[in-house]
């Protein structure tokens, strides 16, 4: 993917800092007054649980085999924000958007040897697990990049003004993580990662999603044409809506979140609708598909700990999930990026830090891409 966005209209609004609060190690902090259907690669993986009979060993040892996971912990030692205690869980998901191998040929785009966070959501799971919030970072966002070590051990000096997509192509994970912390204060409790083949083959297992489009969209670069009307979108096609940008609204990385956000809840709708849990050979196909896909921290990286964590999340439905995007401002100096509203990023980030709803105030009178309404489940 390009690593510029088309220009949209300039947004007035305060843009802040985006550098990196400094925290004492170790030190609690006082309480302050304040793909995406990405997470369906775990949740289809709970369904391990329930495959019963002669093969669910060798089917268990074969899915825990396919999982990748990384060491965020490890990575980042003790200088976090420290972990809520009120029940919450926030979960980094990123799309990664390496063009190397079966990738390179999928949602446009050249394979360049780089990697990037393509698509980056915040997701907190609130108390009792029943409702979520979803906060998009959108990836042309230009923030101060703290001094990272990757899961490697390779140090990388801190870095101003830079892309926010930057931090996972510099240090991969634990960068991107550390990255996340610096901005909202927020400890990030796990790590999900899935990437464009993987997302493909997933969409393909559940046999499509249904999706309705308020617009024609034609985008030759995410090789996506769709007119008015309902879809039902293959593995190909929905990878494609999800990556667009040129073929609606603005042209904006912030129109591209809007669908994905759209698609999002669709995606979530059919997995219900499919009756994966009633269908071994479905589930065990996704289950494979799923585990194939996602890089996941540490603590969740066998079949076991995913299945207990996704497990837990499966009584959030799209009506209970409520998405927005970090407030920011197209930069005067280059349209083609966009600058952090801190005053309301903090609202979000103290509501979340919490476990409190975020509030409408927070994104009013934010850039936004002019793509909401485009797409809806079906």
């Amino acid at each position: 993917m390009s690593a510029e966005s088309t220009p949209g209209p300039g947004i007035p609004g305060d843009t802040g800092t985006t550098g990196p609060r400094h925290r004492t190690k170790g030190r609690r902090r006082k309480p302050r007054k304040r793909h995406t259907g990405l997470m369906v690669t775990a949740w289809t993986a709970a369904g391990i649980v329930v495959l019963g009979g002669a093969g669910a060993g060798y089917m268990y040892f074969k899915l825990n085999g396919n999982l990748k996971s990384v060491d965020i912990d490890q990575a980042l030692g003790t200088d976090r924000p420290k972990k809520a205690d009120n029940g919450s869980e926030n979960i980094l998901v990123l799309g990664s958007d390496t063009r190397a191998g079966g990738n390179k040929k999928l949602g446009g785009g050249t394979d360049d040897g780089s990697a990037r966070s393509d698509t980056a959501m915040i997701v907190h799971v609130y108390k009792g697990h029943k409702k979520a919030s979803v906060v998009s970072i959108p990836r042309d966002t230009l923030i101060d990049r703290p001094e990272c070590t990757d899961t490697k051990g390779d140090e990388h000096p801190a870095a101003n003004g830079v892309m926010f997509n930057s931090a996972y192509s510099t240090g991969g994970a634990a960068c991107a993580v550390k990255t996340v912390e610096s901005i909202t204060d927020l400890r990030m409790d796990h790590y999900l990662e899935v990437d464009f083949a993987g997302f493909q083959k997933l969409i393909d297992d559940l046999g499509g999603v249904e999706v309705t489009t308020t617009k024609r969209i034609d985008d030759p670069d995410s090789h996506l044409k769709l007119k008015a009307g309902t879809h039902r979108l293959d593995g190909e096609q929905a990878l494609g809506l999800v990556r667009t940008r040129h073929g609606v609204g603005d042209g904006s990385d912030l129109g591209r979140i809007q669908l994905q956000q759209a698609f999002i809840k669709a995606l979530l709708n059919q997995v219900k609708e499919v009756g994966v849990f009633s269908n071994p050979k479905k589930l065990y196909d996704l289950a494979e598909t799923a585990t194939k896909t996602v890089t996941a921290d540490s603590d969740l990286g066998s079949v076991n700990k995913l299945a207990s964590f996704a497990g837990g999340l499966q009584g959030i439905t799209p009506s209970n999930m409520h998405m927005v995007t970090m407030p920011v401002a197209y930069d005067p100096a280059d349209p083609n990026r966009v600058l952090l509203q801190k005053k309301k990023a903090d609202q979000i980030w103290q509501a979340l830090e919490h476990d409190k709803p975020i509030p409408k105030s927070a994104t009013e009178g934010t850039a936004t891409g002019e793509a909401k309404g485009v797409v809806s489940g079906s």
